[in-house]
């Protein structure tokens, strides 16, 4: 009884919401759940709430009783249905994930990079309320048990479903984006490269130009050894550019203000 009561007062400190008084009653989850009630009743109401947060404009958002679904979280995990519900919860962002997927396929190249910005934009301000909804069954089943935490597991489901089904089309997007200002928004782009970076830092390494534009120390330091080459790289540039019409400022040339 005494850990019941334990599980109680932790709910109560940790699923209040700012101006909310959180308090879920005792009997609530002493009642035994059948494997019934969890299928009929308590998945199907998070699982439309998980849909609504999934769905739902990052700056609109439904009216959503937060501590309605953590309560149902609780109860799931104090009845012994964590395995199920985190089964559950996976299927269901991963359906979500693989009709994001197959939306971004369909975009036309144009508004590809933009659309895919939106996806994830999207999904990481669900990430946001999803987690700590589920913040019970990831403290009781996930990092102790899996030895793993809701928040790694959601971003490995998006880098799966979504960004490595279509990274080869973002990088060439990018790259061409890059070398034609404008053609994306730059805060897209620094929007984008962050999150690809985010998902999986190695990704990195398919452009490091470019994405040592928005991702500080992608490119190793300089050593004092390269220095030569980098001057003979700026020596053959200069060289270049002076065989295609552009030459050096002459800077011993006097103002025209000082020849009067």
């Amino acid at each position: 009884m005494s850990t019941i009561h334990e599980n109680i007062c932790y709910l109560n400190c940790t699923s209040r919401m700012p101006g909310e008084a959180s308090c879920i009653p005792v009997a609530e989850v002493m009642n035994t759940m059948t494997a019934e009630d969890y299928k009929e009743s308590y998945w199907p109401r998070l699982e439309k709430a998980v849909e609504q947060l999934l769905t739902q404009s990052p700056v609109k958002y439904s009216c959503i009783s937060y501590e309605q679904i953590y309560s149902h979280v609780y109860k799931c995990v104090c009845q012994q249905y964590s395995e199920q519900l985190y089964r559950d919860l996976i299927w269901k962002i991963t359906s979500h994930l693989q009709q994001v997927c197959q939306e971004l396929h369909e975009s036309r190249p144009e508004s590809f990079v933009e659309n895919f910005n939106i996806a994830f934009t999207q999904y990481m301000a669900a990430m946001q309320c999803i987690i700590p909804v589920f913040i019970y069954m990831n403290k009781c089943y996930i990092e102790t048990k899996l030895n793993r935490n809701l928040k790694d597991d959601l971003m490995d489901l998006f880098s799966a479903h979504v960004a490595e089904k279509h990274i080869n089309t973002l990088i060439c997007l990018l790259k061409k984006a890059d070398a034609m200002p404008f053609q994306v928004k730059p805060s897209t782009m620094a929007s984008v490269v962050k999150g690809l970076y985010d998902l999986q830092p190695d990704w990195a390494q398919l452009a490091p130009a470019l994405f040592s534009r928005f991702i500080p120390q992608i490119h190793p330091p300089v050593l004092e050894s390269d220095l030569l080459h980098y001057a003979a790289q700026d020596r053959t540039l200069q060289m270049e550019l002076t065989l295609n019409g552009f030459s050096r400022c002459d800077h011993s040339r006097k103002r025209a203000s000082e020849e009067s």
